[in-house]
């Protein structure tokens, strides 16, 4: 499947938009942010109806049966989960909008999502299941369907995995059912990488703070934080 997404290839950093969310909205302890959950299924009834409410509790549920697992078996289950239950559209059809970075919420209420909105989910849940930060990277890719060839070349999104510091990473990607390590994903090239608090070019760590220089996720962390997670 081809995948198109927004134009955040024509510049790498877009610059800051006004303000920045106070702090990480991921920094609840996992108890605590699995409760909070319950909320957002009350949330999800009274604005969009009982179906987007029984998709939160299925999400719920995965993460409650999920929490006591090891985390090889926690990545399986979340990546499973969202490339069963989601399905691939593109942002004009969806939100009417060029690129559009949608919560978990927003996702499971739409039934559909674009390559970032699959690993935004995948991110969000596995935090959610107490996996550390540092292991997670929201990842920018070059897909190249045809190895070598710059001209089939398309803008992509993965969650990487990395089990230590010393591992390759392990990729959940909504193009492949499988987890598999970077060295069996030759077509994808990474460009950077990210999380809650870090960014990373080129292997390199940057002083760069997500939040203030990616003005689509930080707005995925404030509708976030708005809808009490």
């Amino acid at each position: 499947m081809r995948q198109k997404i927004g134009r955040w290839a024509a510049v790498l950093f877009i610059p800051l938009l006004g303000f920045c969310t106070s702090g990480s909205v991921l920094a609840t302890q996992t108890h605590s942010a699995l409760s909070q959950l319950l909320n957002l299924q009350e949330i999800a009834e009274t604005r969009y109806g009982l179906p987007a409410a029984d998709s939160v509790y299925r999400w719920r549920s995965l993460l409650d049966a999920s929490s006591g697992l090891p985390e090889q078996e926690k990545l399986k289950r979340i990546n499973q989960f969202f490339n069963l239950h989601v399905y691939y559209d593109e942002d004009k059809r969806i939100w009417q909008k060029a690129d559009y970075w949608a919560t978990p919420l927003e996702t499971l209420v739409q039934a559909r999502g674009d390559c970032e909105d699959y690993t935004i989910a995948k991110y969000i849940s596995l935090r959610l299941l107490d996996i550390p930060e540092d292991k997670l990277k929201l990842t920018y890719v070059n897909l190249y369907p045809v190895i070598g060839d710059n001209s089939t070349k398309q803008a992509h999104m993965v969650l990487a995995y990395y089990p230590d510091e010393q591992s390759e990473p392990l990729y959940l990607d909504n193009l492949q059912g499988q987890i598999l390590p970077a060295s069996k994903r030759p077509e994808l090239k990474p460009v950077f990488s990210f999380n809650d608090s870090a960014m990373w070019v080129n292997g390199e760590k940057t002083n760069v703070k997500p939040s203030v220089q990616l003005s689509r996720w930080r707005d995925v962390l404030n509708r976030m934080h708005n809808d009490g997670m």
